[in-house]
């Protein structure tokens, strides 16, 4: 073996150069032994495919980009000089420098081909792509950990924060994925600091959203808003929830309760559905979200939030009692922990 490939650590890899000079081509196609039926895909197989087909069900193409960067992608991507994500695999004997490191973002690679297609006077481009990054590892093996990235891309056709939001809670419910929140991120220089968000479950992060910041779009030579998506994939399958289980539709009908909150102007509307949900006494099936206002009538630094509440029981009709009963619970705990009242 050559002292060079240091790849090759195994006779299951001297096997695997044997097969590539014979050619894989003149091989025959077997099936082994103990596949399931669903064509020997493991359960990570599974949800990639789950999660490719959910991207393109909501009319994004998939793309595959280079693994390798030019250490001038982190420059574009305004990522500072202390940043861990700098600390990159090198290629020694790269095509040449413009592919001489191995990224540990996919952002620059997404970017590349977003303004590409701007450029190609594409009007509206919605792109995806599950991809690897490339750690060091610090065992001194030069190997590297290699975490996938389920990455979106898009701009146009009324492409804006909430369109990218909305895009990645399609893939998040899709996944099964329960109780996820998103949280406003106004550190990541790579993203517009007023229209960035962190998407947490519990306390594990899943990923980041938004617009890309102009001065990252003008660096790729973009005059239009771009939006961008970075999923953790591992994190993605280690929350996806079971097989989902049939339940029978409603015997019983809802009551619904509309209420409109005063709050502080700067209170995110996650916090108040979150408030509200803990508020309830187990009745509560829904809440929808219908208005918000500011403006005549609102005390300044104030705003009017609008939500529809759905009560039910599964049990028996709901008395207007009852649903009264549910919904004071509710607001004594908006106005205890947010201080937000009833309009």
């Amino acid at each position: 073996v050559p002292s060079w490939r240091s790849d090759v650590e195994h006779w299951s890899d001297i096997a695997e150069e044997a097969a590539r000079f014979y050619g894989y081509n003149n091989i025959p196609n077997t099936l082994s032994a103990g596949l399931n039926e669903r064509r020997g895909w493991n359960p990570v197989q599974q949800a990639e495919n789950a999660a490719g087909a959910l991207c393109r069900g909501m009319g994004y193409s998939e793309i595959i980009t280079y693994s390798f960067i030019s250490p001038a992608c982190y420059d574009k991507i305004n990522l500072p000089a202390d940043s861990p994500l700098r600390n990159s695999m090198k290629i020694l004997n790269p095509l040449g420098e413009d592919t001489s490191i191995m990224r540990t973002t996919t952002l620059p690679s997404m970017l590349e081909i977003l303004a590409r297609n701007c450029h190609y006077r594409s009007k509206a481009v919605r792109l995806y792509e599950l991809g690897r990054t490339y750690f060091p590892k610090n065992d001194g093996s030069g190997m590297a950990d290699e975490p996938k990235v389920l990455s979106l891309g898009a701009y146009g056709c009324g492409m804006d924060f909430f369109g990218m939001k909305g895009a990645v809670e399609a893939v998040l419910e899709g996944l099964r994925i329960e109780g996820f929140r998103f949280e406003a991120e106004t550190a990541n220089p790579s993203y517009h600091p007023g229209r960035c968000a962190r998407v947490y479950r519990g306390e594990r992060l899943l990923g980041t959203l938004g617009q890309i910041h102009p001065a990252v779009a003008e660096n790729y030579g973009v005059d239009c808003e771009l939006y961008a998506a970075e999923l953790d994939f591992s994190a993605l399958f280690e929350s996806m929830g079971g097989t989902p289980v049939y339940e029978p539709l409603p015997r019983f009908p809802a009551v619904t309760r509309d209420i409109a909150l005063v709050c502080d102007k700067c209170l995110p509307v996650g916090k108040l559905e979150e408030c509200i949900c803990r508020g309830a006494k187990g009745l509560l099936k829904g809440v929808h979200l219908f208005d918000v206002y500011t403006g005549k009538g609102v005390p300044e630094g104030k705003k009017s939030v609008a939500f529809n509440l759905e009560l039910r029981a599964d049990d028996r009709s709901l008395t207007s009692q009852e649903a009264d009963e549910d919904v004071k619970g509710i607001l004594e705990l908006l106005a205890k922990e947010l201080d937000s009242v009833l309009r």
